[in-house]
């Protein structure tokens, strides 16, 4: 049963019938839709015009497939500054089994200290945290520093001031630092079944760049192409502690 369709006519004070009349389709047609059964997309455009509601509210799983959509899309930031800061924070703390973080350096996370509490205490309590840092000395660090416009020592500077405020991590049972030497096609923050992913965009700086919210809702899904690169990534990445 289509319970949007429903109360859109008990508010518009339509009978089915009158549907099928303004439609001129059959009367049994407009009864199949109420059943759960989806219009033709001319169909779905008419009847929102006829009550005056908009195409999505009636059909929204419909439109969420036209579009490309998923359930597991929960949000889209244009721009990773535009995440709130809370947001980072509940995202990290909701994790009661696995946080991942996988970056060049991560420094807007490791400046802020009331996140690297929050990591300190998620791991006391038995969730595993991996962090996955640029080794300094590795081209593509340095490359990543040149496309952004800020020069590939900075980059490498950047990395090395992240290792430091990180440091005091490693002290801490559960968590786990490694450095990596891949390309990053995109930075992964995970939490559990939840990601947060920071899309790269060549000549752009990453708080420049958009961010998705995506949830695992199924094996075969988007979010486990981001899990399955981050653990790809880790194989090949030597502990932090042989390095500083």
């Amino acid at each position: 049963m289509n319970e949007n369709l429903r109360h859109a006519l008990i508010r518009a004070r339509l009978q089915p019938l009158d549907v099928a009349t303004h439609l001129t389709v059959d009367p049994k047609t407009v009864t199949r839709w109420l059943a759960g059964r989806i219009p033709h997309p001319r169909h779905r455009l008419a009847v929102a015009d006829l009550l005056h509601v908009d195409e999505n509210d009636l059909w929204p799983d419909s439109i969420r497939q036209r579009r490309g959509l998923s359930n597991e899309i929960k949000a889209v930031y244009p721009h990773r500054w535009t995440v709130p800061a809370d947001t980072w924070r509940s995202f990290f703390e909701s994790a009661s089994k696995e946080i991942c973080i996988l970056v060049y350096s991560g420094l807007f996370l490791a400046e802020d200290a009331g996140l690297l509490r929050i990591l300190a205490e998620r791991a006391a309590v038995g969730v595993r945290v991996r962090i996955l840092l640029g080794d300094p000395e590795s081209p593509h660090v340095a490359a990543r520093g040149v496309e952004e416009g800020t020069g590939g020592d900075v980059m490498a500077a950047r990395v090395e001031n992240a290792l430091t405020l990180y440091r005091p991590l490693q002290d801490v049972d559960g968590v786990e630092i490694r450095l990596h030497r891949t390309v990053l096609y995109n930075s992964i923050y995970r939490a559990d079944d939840e990601l947060l992913v920071n899309l790269h965009a060549y000549g752009t700086r990453a708080p420049e760049a958009p961010v998705i919210y995506v949830t695992q809702t199924e094996r075969d899904s988007t979010a486990t192409t981001y899990l399955d690169s981050f653990e790809r990534v880790w194989r090949n990445a030597m502990t932090a502690s042989k390095h500083t």
